[in-house]
Order: C-alpha cells, then sequence, then structure tokens
C-alpha cells in the first residue's frame, strides 16, 4: 500500500529533506511552499466520499507567510476533511498554539527537527493506516482548481 503525504513549508530545504524522507518510504509526495498553494485550501468541502480521504499525512510548519499551517489544519477539519495523520512542526510555539494543534490531534514536532523523529513517527502511522482505504484521485486537472473526486483503492 502506497501512503500519500502533504508537505507545507515555505523552506525549500526543509521541503525537500521531508520529500526525501517519505519518498524514500515509498510514498506519494505533494509539496507546497504554503498552504495556501494547495487546492484543498480553497475548497469550501471535503470532497472525498465515504471510505475514502485526500491523503494519509500531512506535515506542515507553523508560520508561513500567506497561511498559519495551523490555521490550515483547523480549516480543514472544519470541512470535514478526514486526513487522519496530522503534523505540524515548528521552532517556536505558543502555548494557545499548541493547545489548538493537541485539539486538532495534531503530532507536534519542534525545530529544528531530527530525521529520526520524523521515521519513527511515520513508522507508527503505517501500522495505523487501514489497508483497504480509500485515496481520492488527485488528477492533474484537481490540482489546478478543477475537481474530479474518483476514490481509487490502493
Amino acid at each position: 500500500m502506497r501512503l500519500r503525504t502533504l508537505i507545507f513549508d515555505d523552506d525549500p530545504s526543509m521541503r525537500q529533506a521531508l520529500q526525501f524522507v517519505c519518498e524514500r518510504r515509498g510514498y506519494e509526495v505533494f509539496t507546497f511552499a504554503d498552504p495556501g498553494l494547495c487546492p484543498l485550501h480553497a475548497m469550501d468541502r471535503c470532497r472525498c466520499a465515504p471510505g475514502t480521504t485526500c491523503t494519509d499525512i500531512i506535515i506542515s510548519d507553523l508560520h508561513m507567510p500567506q497561511v498559519r499551517g495551523l490555521d490550515f489544519v483547523e480549516a480543514l477539519c472544519a470541512k470535514g476533511c478526514v486526513a487522519p495523520h496530522l503534523a505540524l512542526m515548528s521552532g517556536e510555539w505558543s502555548p494557545t498554539d499548541e493547545a489548538r494543534a493537541v485539539r486538532l490531534g495534531c503530532r507536534l514536532f519542534a525545530k529544528p527537527i531530527h530525521v529520526n523523529e520524523i521515521d519513527g513517527w511515520l513508522t507508527k502511522v503505517e501500522t495505523l493506516v487501514p489497508p483497504n482505504r480509500g485515496l481520492l484521485l488527485l488528477s492533474a486537472p484537481e490540482w489546478q482548481g478543477q475537481p474530479t473526486p474518483v476514490a481509487r483503492r490502493l
């Protein structure tokens, strides 16, 4: 089963490092410099059919220029998104942000992040993803703003 990961970080080297870690594990990876650039941000509601999800894992920096990672995750949850494994990273956590992230079920990582921490979390996540779960087909038109939600089993 191939897992899907969305990575959000405004630092290109961090995005590339996380992408490398995930691709090395065989994941399908989509990266964005800001959550505001992701098509999921513009959607008014979750488009996944019951039993499907658009992604297995979301890893996001907390502080970014346009849309904060925590605000993005919170908005996805409000839209009914069922992305099950969420992680937020930051070099600076306020008590308020930390409490909001924990309430949303996010795994928190402190920057500078160590690859073995992410690897350990991903290993745990791999055991929790149901083998028969459906993934929303993210075709090129959808990621250009033309939704074509088609579920596929991986």
